[in-house]
């Protein structure tokens, strides 16, 4: 076994590496990008060694640094992680060429398989169904458009060393696979410092389900099942469970065979996935197989027991698998969300900042996090913006989304932005627990974007409980500080709560432990153990159990819980009639300009003064967290003025272009 390995990696994947070489009481070296020099990885490691400025291209991505990195510490291993050189041939040469083991696929797999192109091409030789395409490389936009129309629109366009939604792009028409094709290869260049591009035909409505396989170098190769990875949004999954609600026995079997066949034709030896595309016929295709340990890799090791970063380094030590397929079954559901420092409420823009406040619910065999940051830790422009990975275990999927939506109420996230509303409305819906699940469900469920959820009837009663309970303590304890002497039990309040401005009529009265609250037409019991300076408000009403975070504003508090945010004023009757005819404040006009969404650098401008455009078209493209965003015109206009300039760095609402 390994006495020391190197992580070439960081965030969330490196800390896991790292939980892993602790269990199997290995030493640790961590590589690290002048933006990570704080990181928790680095906290964790035995040993850091710096490498590099923050982009990826100037660290994570320079095989040199990280192979003289290994042999200044004596490292004797290399775990890839996920992205940066995880799939990376060359990378894997020269650790062999060095004597040092790469934890990951023989160097044969990663060039056949890791390559999207090659892969297919292999797949097709070896029988296996693929969805049709153009699998040569394809050098300009103008041949990207000319391919297209020969495949027949909808395509993907495709990095060839792509993942992670990076360099990919769905084209509809001759337009969108010109642009796409552009921002397809300047991402995947970025990311992984390979610029090739393939299209294929775009299957509607499919669902994204892969294989879990593990190979070692003494010809053993097992599958551990399937993932349902079909809730994307941009290519990138955000919910992925195990097993999936579709399959059946019989197709189970079928997919399991083949991507152990496929693994076995390239002598596989390591933790894979082979992805399908399967219809509603389940139908399935091979669509690429990652050899790298993936991203959702917890959801597998929740229902099966089985360690995979520990399995991949037992392998790679040379190891013989200790178990059989007939030993892997299926114990239980595994949910996993990615919980992403972006902003659901304004198209799911990147969110740049300090985690001022980052609080998790108590992890246990049913719920577990893996994260790279901690409170106080900033979230950077140049890498993905992960914050954490929530999995949930259940003896079944209905029980295994309740407890998902219960972790989900209890994650504290405040200095940035995520999207854990939005993770609850969609667990909450009754599609998602009906399994009726495609890739495409995101944009069919909300077409215009997420604008948060309407509240029910329970959780309007919650949420004027909420702000209710929170307003007579606060009024409670400021009486404590003026002096006068206030008992446990306090007179009754008879108040208005105003929910975005709608009234309820609500009487309170505090008692030990909770509060006797009249609302919604009848006198009902509050438990909570709240406290002020808490922003989690977890409570019990009529026994339901409940939770609602929190946040004090000017007038009133901010209330969030399941993808409902409402605004909460707590007041008089009297002072209820005054803000009825209070006039709602009037957003500035701005429609004269175009700020900048996120931080981030300007890749490219499209437009020059005086240029007349029309909606929709392309104005700039600003690169953030390694994701081209196209800024585009809203409405015709003829360009005033272009505030800035290609390789810029903006921060969010700058002024970028401004129109006549």
């Amino acid at each position: 076994m390994f006495k020391k390995i190197l992580i070439a990696n960081r965030g969330e994947i490196a800390v896991r590496v790292l939980r892993a070489l602790r269990k199997m009481k290995i030493a640790s070296v961590l590589v690290y990008s002048d933006a990570d020099a704080g990181s928790l990885a680095v906290e964790q490691a035995d040993e850091a060694v710096h490498i590099g400025g923050s982009p990826a291209a100037e660290s994570y991505l320079l095989a040199d640094k990280i192979l003289a990195a290994a042999k200044k510490t004596g490292a004797d291993a290399v775990h890839p992680g996920f992205g940066f050189l995880s799939e990376n041939a060359s990378f894997a040469a020269q650790l062999a060429e060095a004597g040092i083991a790469f934890i990951g696929p023989n160097i044969k797999a990663i060039e056949i398989m890791g390559d999207k192109i090659a892969s297919k091409k292999f797949a097709g030789d070896a029988g296996v169904s693929t969805v049709p395409g153009h699998m040569g490389l394809i050098e300009t936009p103008e041949e990207a458009a000319d391919i297209a129309a020969k495949v027949g629109y909808p395509v993907m366009i495709k990095a060839s060393a792509g993942g992670g939604g990076k360099g990919m792009r769905i084209a509809w028409n001759k337009a969108e696979a010109l642009e796409g094709f552009v921002s397809a290869r300047n991402e995947a260049k970025a990311a992984f410092g390979d610029t090739r591009i393939f299209i294929e035909k775009f299957i509607e409505d499919p669902r994204h389900i892969e294989i879990q396989v593990l190979g070692d170098k003494h010809g053993s190769c097992i599958h551990l099942n399937e993932r349902e990875c079909s809730i994307q949004r941009r290519n990138q999954k955000v919910i992925e469970e195990a097993p999936s609600p579709f399959l059946d026995e019989e197709t189970r079997a079928k997919m399991g065979a083949q991507a152990v066949a496929l693994s076995q034709a390239v002598d596989y030896d390591s933790a894979g996935t082979v992805e399908f595309i399967v219809d509603k016929d389940r139908n399935f295709f091979f669509l690429e197989m990652n050899t790298r340990l993936q991203v959702e890799h917890p959801v597998t090791e929740m229902i099966t027991g089985i360690d995979l970063v520990e399995q991949m380094i037992r392998i790679a030590a040379g190891e013989k698998l200790a178990f059989t397929q007939k030993d892997i079954g299926i114990s239980g559901w595994a949910i996993e969300t990615r919980i992403y420092a972006e902003d659901p409420y304004r198209g799911f823009l990147p969110s740049i900042g300090r985690l001022r406040h980052f609080r998790t619910p108590e992890q246990s065999d049913q719920v577990r996090i893996d994260s790279g940051v901690r409170e106080g830790d900033q979230i950077s422009i140049f890498y993905d913006p992960m914050i954490a990975k929530l999995i949930t275990h259940a003896r079944d999927r209905k029980a295994s989304i309740k407890r998902m939506l219960w972790a989900l109420d209890r994650f504290e996230i405040k200095g940035v932005q995520a999207n854990t509303p939005f993770l609850a409305a969609v667990l909450g819906q009754k599609r998602f627990a009906s399994g009726q699940l495609t890739t495409g469900y995101i944009a069919e469920e909300f077409p215009d974007g997420f604008n948060g959820v309407k509240p029910t009837k329970r959780q309007t009663r919650h949420l004027i409980a909420t702000a209710a309970y929170i307003h007579a303590q606060l009024e409670a304890r400021a009486a404590q500080v003026s002096g006068r002497i206030s008992p446990i039990a306090t007179p009754r309040r008879d108040w208005v709560v105003l929910l975005n401005r709608e009234p309820c009529a609500v009487q309170i009265t505090l008692c030990e432990g909770g509060a006797d609250i009249f609302v919604d037409g009848k006198w009902r019991h509050l438990e909570t153990g709240w406290v002020p300076g808490q922003s989690l408000f977890a409570a019990v009403l009529d026994g339901r159990s409940f939770a609602v975070q929190s946040e004090n504003l000017t007038e009133g508090y901010d209330l969030k819980s399941r993808g409902v945010s409402v605004t909460a004023i707590v007041c008089s009757p009297r002072a209820a009639q005054i803000h009825a005819i209070l006039p709602e404040k009037e957003k500035p006009e701005t429609g004269n300009q175009v700020s900048s969404p996120m931080p981030g650098s300007v890749v490219r401008i499209a437009v020059s003064e005086g240029d007349k455009v029309q909606v929709g078209d392309s104005l700039l493209v600003v690169e953030a967290m390694k994701m081209e965003n196209v800024i585009r015109a809203e409405r015709d206009a003829v360009i005033e003025t272009v505030h800035v300039e290609a390789g810029a760095t903006v921060d969010a609402d700058q002024l970028l272009v401004s129109f006549q």
